[in-house]
């Protein structure tokens, strides 16, 4: 089976052109600018759509999605509803200040513009003992729209951005001022039902939509609709805050790790191993502070020297354990 060329534009072409000048009409005429009703009877319908992440540009499955929305609008209109169909960019989260950072390191250690390495660096994977959330989607916003390239100055070159421009991107403010106007003329060149008037990002640099977000919390909390509780969460010792699944670069789906932190009083006179690394730390020790972590087996011993009746605190404890797990790798 032999693929079919195409004989011409020509249907294509006068097609596009049409479309061209009724969009233009649409927006001269502000068709899908939405006031409130002088009938204060007339029904209306809102509708809204899940804020496209701005890590890069639209693509075919932002518009399957919108496709739904846009019917569902132009549907209502001509059964003579007052409709309203606000848009927003989500610019929230860590992916975009991860991209940012990845930018950084890369021109860091491999100039600008990067020349990166032709050999692929070889590793061992490693036994993944991280429990995973099978309810967790596979990729991260972070990751999802990398394609095959390896660096992310190839992600943003695959997004034709020149590279002249790529530097810009370290700075994560300046994602905020270039996708979401790139989207914006993408949308509309589908002849979106929008009324770009209600446009709007999130995050503080945009102080109405958070003033909003405030102003619901607030609310809330007055009438007792939010509670504080306690749970498990994933923690980034960079950032110094937590971060979700869609927050990681990498990692999507992992879970807490549990520990047992059993402590027990070791009576003189003290066992020969622990006189051996009191002595000398030895292979397989790690000394810290007052504190000697003795890897045996499978099994992590922490001996504690008391200072003044007081022995480290837990945390202390279970970061020189998580320090002793990554010192492995």
């Amino acid at each position: 089976m032999t693929t079919l060329d195409r004989k011409g534009t020509f249907k294509v072409e006068y097609l596009q052109e049409i479309e061209k000048k009724v969009q233009e009409r649409w927006e001269k005429e502000n068709i899908f600018e939405a006031d409130i009703p002088d009938d204060v009877n007339q029904e209306k319908f809102l509708c809204t759509f899940p804020y496209p992440y701005m890590n890069g540009r639209l693509h075919l499955g932002h518009t399957f999605s919108l496709s739904k929305c846009e019917f569902a609008a132009r549907y209502n209109r001509l059964k003579g509803k007052a409709v309203l169909f606000p848009f927003g960019f989500h610019c929230t989260g860590m992916p975009i200040k991860a991209c940012a950072d990845k930018l950084k390191r890369e021109m860091a250690l491999y100039g600008c513009p990067p020349v990166f390495p032709d050999h692929e660096e070889e590793f061992v994977k490693e036994e993944d003992t991280v429990p995973k959330d099978k309810s967790k989607g596979k990729k991260s916003k972070a990751v999802a729209k990398t394609g095959t390239a390896k660096y992310q100055w190839q992600i943003m070159q695959a997004l034709g951005i020149p590279e002249d421009e790529i530097k810009k991107f370290a700075d994560e403010v300046y994602w905020l001022d270039y996708f979401p106007p790139r989207a914006v003329a993408d949308l509309k060149r589908m002849g979106i039902h929008v009324d770009w008037r209600r446009k709007f990002i999130t995050t503080d640099v945009n102080p109405f939509y958070d003033s909003f977000v405030r102003w619901q919390f607030n609310h809330l909390k007055n009438r007792n609709k939010i509670m504080y509780g306690k749970r498990y969460t994933i923690y980034s010792p960079l950032d110094k805050q937590p971060c979700m699944d869609h927050d990681r670069s990498s990692g999507e789906g992992a879970g807490p790790q549990e520990y047992t932190l059993i402590m027990m009083q070791v009576l003189e006179p003290l066992p020969e191993p622990l006189k051996q690394c009191m002595a000398k730390p030895t292979v397989g020790s790690t000394q810290i502070s007052n504190t000697l972590l003795l890897k045996l087996s499978k099994m992590v011993y922490l001996y504690v020297q008391r200072e003044q009746q007081e022995i480290c605190p837990t945390r202390d404890l279970l970061k020189m354990m998580v320090n002793l797990k990554s010192s492995k790798k």
